[in-house]
């Protein structure tokens, strides 16, 4: 059963949200907060499996709340998936640079934001497909993330890891890159879990920033997407 924290300070989207997640036989609504401040709180407490958080609340906007949850050593450690109406690079980018799993615009199809939940929750990430391609080009340009190395991947990661890394970049999931590999999908996620320290970053969606940015793969071109 994944167990889901939500938080968005408008009543009406916390109860839509939280029918709707409540809906499926493998989600449990945990708890549900008005604000940042109690997200945090709750999440502490409760420790579920994903927070789902909006990005402009009181007390603590979302992005704070998973700079909390999401940094490397927080205890507990959640994975965050954003919900919000806005989608501003700033934004984005400010959720990304914290650490969350995902964001997605509150206005995605209902089946799109339980597969996000499911997809976050099982260690996978998600960003609203309208926004990949402008968001990896002006994160990369931005240079928002620092790489921690100049070194190129080859010099850090392993072959198997390099390989993964390219596979994360074209979007695919930790099922299609253990099938496309031939491998178990527990054996994806070790290799995951040693690749990301290596790199210096906490999430999938920080990995493939990394490899835009050190030019493993190609930065999106300004007309594409």
């Amino acid at each position: 059963m994944i167990r889901v924290l939500i938080a968005d300070d408008q009543h009406l989207v916390r109860s839509g949200l939280a029918a709707l997640l409540g809906a499926e036989t493998d989600i449990e609504v945990a708890g549900v907060a008005p604000d940042g401040t109690e997200a945090l709180a709750m999440a502490r407490d409760l420790v579920p499996d994903v927070a789902c958080l909006d990005i402009r609340m009181p007390g603590r906007s979302g992005i704070e709340v998973a700079r909390e949850l999401c940094a490397p050593g927080a205890d507990p450690q959640v994975p965050v998936l954003v919900l919000t109406t806005f989608d501003l690079d700033d934004y984005v980018f400010g959720a990304l640079e914290a650490g969350a799993s995902g964001f997605l615009l509150k206005d995605a199809p209902p089946e799109t934001i339980v597969h996000a939940v499911r997809q976050v929750a099982a260690g996978q990430g998600t960003i609203d497909q309208t926004l990949t391609r402008r968001i990896l080009r002006e994160f990369v340009h931005r240079r928002r993330l620092q790489p921690v190395t100049g070194r190129r991947a080859e010099d850090l990661l392993t072959p198997r890891e390099h390989e993964i890394l390219l596979l994360l970049a074209q979007g695919m999931s930790n099922d299609d890159i253990a099938r496309t590999l031939v491998v178990e999908v527990s054996t994806v996620k070790s290799h995951l879990a040693r690749m990301l320290p290596k790199l210096g970053v906490q999430s999938r969606l920080q990995a493939v920033v990394w490899a835009y940015q050190n030019r493993v793969v190609a930065v999106p071109e300004a007309g594409a997407g």
